[in-house]
Order: structure tokens, then C-alpha cells, then sequence
């Protein structure tokens, strides 16, 4: 069974349901899927540092708590709540490096954007998005620095873009597995896994009018049936 962890806002509970439902509908294997919720980790005293009046997500720091919560053992995946899943998650094994700590998608990505969502600060960093989805090999070594202890005290910078694993311990995915509306083109993944609504989905309506974004609202119908 593969661990799935995605990240939970409060604000945005319909993306979480499409996330978590096209997840499930299209993986081949089981899965154990469970989102992040940052009051939940407070209150088993997991999380406590202050609030980040910069992030955009309430998980934008506590994402980095999946191989503690994974007990340091297998493989484990993170993922942002705005992901649409359009075909098998599993696919992603096929690439697992045993000699790597974490697999991502390195994307070069520089938004053209002043904000994203609904008016968020759009900021600019290396690696941007690399920790958007991330494969984790939870017992590597490297991936044992994000104990508890650092995931609450280190900076938001160390932890996004990675100072806790070595560069040659980064594995690549295909962009198949985060394809970024807005940003990738047809010419990169003409026919993407994942899509990820880095710059705002469906569920504002100003992010509406955007690729797969019909896809996005079907299956939002469709996971509201379920509610």
C-alpha cells in the first residue's frame, strides 16, 4: 500500500476532495491516503512553531513532517491539495531510487505573477514547486534530518529548497507528474498524470477559465455527490 499525505487548508476543503477522490479513482494499487492538518499536528504536539505570515497554505512547512510521520520507514508521498489526478499514481514506482532521499520534479519555474489564489503573495525562490510533489524514501539518511526538531526550527527556506539533502540525493521525475497550468506547455506532457493549479484553480472563480479546468470542475461535481 503506498502513503499519500496531502496537504490540507481549511480554505480550500473542495480541492482537497478532488485531489484525494481522482487520486483513489485512478491509482491501480491501494493506497493509504491522509491529508495534513496543521491544528491537528498542534494538538498532538507534533507542530508548534510560530505561525509563517508568509506561506499561502497552512501546510506549507508541515508538508516537511511526512517521513516522521512515515516513521523513517518506506517510501511516502507528498502532494499539494490543488492537484487534479488524471491517470495512476503508481506510475511514480517505476522511477523510486533506493539510492535517493527525495524524488520531485525540478522544474525551472518563475512565475509571471504578482499573487496567486485568491490574492496570495506569489514569491520567488529557487526550487519553487520542487516541494509541491515529492516522493520520499523515508529511511534514507538524508531524509532523516527532517526530524521534528528541524521541521519546527530551521528556516522555511531550508526546508523548500532542500538544504537537507544532499543535490546528488535529489532524484528527478518526469514533468508528467506535476504538470504546471500556466506554465507547461503540450510540447512538455501532452497528455499529464498530475496537473497541479499552482497559480489558483477552479474553486476561485477567477482561476475558472484555465487548462483542465473543465476537468477540474466535472470532477468536483462529481466528489460533491459523495459529501
Amino acid at each position: 500500500m503506498l502513503r499519500v499525505f496531502i496537504g490540507y487548508d481549511s480554505r480550500e476543503d473542495i480541492a482537497y476532495q478532488v485531489c484525494r477522490d481522482s487520486l483513489i479513482k485512478n491509482s491501480s494499487g491501494l493506497l493509504s491516503v491522509r491529508p495534513i492538518k496543521q491544528n491537528e499536528l498542534r494538538y498532538s504536539g507534533q507542530y508548534w512553531r510560530d505561525p509563517d505570515m508568509n506561506a499561502s497554505t497552512e501546510f506549507s512547512l508541515t508538508r516537511f513532517l511526512v517521513p516522521h510521520l512515515s516513521h523513517y520507514m518506506g517510501w511516502a508521498i507528498f502532494v499539494d491539495c490543488d492537484f487534479l489526478y488524471r491517470g495512476d499514481i503508481m506510475e511514480v514506482m517505476r522511477y523510486a531510487d533506493p539510492t535517493k532521499a527525495v524524488m520531485c520534479v525540478k522544474h525551472n519555474y518563475v512565475p509571471q505573477e504578482s499573487t496567486k489564489m485568491d490574492g496570495a503573495t506569489q514569491f520567488i525562490y529557487p526550487r519553487k514547486n520542487w516541494s509541491s510533489f515529492m516522493l520520499f524514501n523515508c529511511s534514507h539518511p538524508d531524509a532523516q534530518n527532517l526530524t521534528l526538531e528541524a521541521v519546527n526550527t530551521e528556516e522555511p527556506s531550508w526546508l523548500h529548497r532542500m538544504k537537507w539533502v544532499k543535490d546528488e540525493n535529489i532524484g528527478e521525475l518526469p514533468v508528467t507528474f506535476n504538470y504546471l497550468e500556466g506554465w507547461h506547455k503540450k510540447e512538455d506532457c501532452d497528455n499529464p498524470i498530475a496537473v497541479h493549479f499552482t497559480r489558483g484553480g477552479p474553486w476561485f472563480e477567477q482561476w475558472q477559465d484555465v487548462e483542465y479546468g473543465e476537468e477540474w470542475i466535472k470532477a468536483a461535481e462529481e466528489a460533491k455527490r459523495y459529501v
